[in-house]
């Protein structure tokens, strides 16, 4: 029988220097691509700024137009009363200039809660609530006026007021900034 000898080899000084400069580069690298990485990623302002907004609609008074902002943007709460919401509904829509029944800017079973965007589609100003022809905005700056659903019937305003997204959690909360999920 012939016998086997086995040699164990040694680590060389060599070996543990190609070791430490490989760990090294490494870190090295790691920390070079950390701040470019993580400049990639929004603020904490830019982030708390797009996120949902829930709103306690049970203070709100019938009648009542509430103000709040999501995303920097203006919204209008509007608690409409029973005939507001029928002058609403019986408008004829092929005579509006941006026609789009009442119904399609309400929550079915919550037509007493419009919520539209609070900035006139003209040059972006702040209509006035309860005002104009149709006791609903009235844009001062330059004559736009709205009905009771947030639809133009006046003035040089193109387009009705914009519906954000939003969703009933209950009858009496709303998430403004996420659609429901079917």
């Amino acid at each position: 029988m012939a016998e086997t000898t086995s040699t164990v080899v040694e680590p060389t000084r060599r070996d543990f220097l190609f070791i430490a400069t490989g760990a090294a580069a490494a870190v090295g690298a790691a920390a070079v691509v950390w701040p470019f990485v993580r400049s990639m990623a929004p603020d904490a302002a830019t982030v708390a700024a797009g996120a949902p907004v829930e709103v306690d609609l049970s203070p709100i008074a019938e009648g009542q137009i509430v103000k709040v902002f999501w995303r920097g943007k203006l919204i209008f709460i509007r608690n409409r009363t029973p005939a507001e919401i029928k002058a609403a509904e019986d408008v004829d829509v092929a005579t509006l200039r941006d026609p789009q029944p009442d119904s399609a800017r309400v929550k079915p079973g919550h037509a007493q809660w419009l919520v539209v965007y609070g900035n006139c589609t003209h040059l972006g100003c702040v209509p006035l609530g309860h005002q104009g022809a149709y006791e609903g905005w009235f844009c001062p700056c330059h004559g736009s006026v709205f009905d009771t659903s947030g639809r133009v019937r006046g003035g040089p305003a193109p387009i009705n007021l914009p519906i954000p997204p939003y969703t009933f959690t209950s009858d009496t909360k709303i998430v403004i900034g996420q659609e429901a999920t079917a």
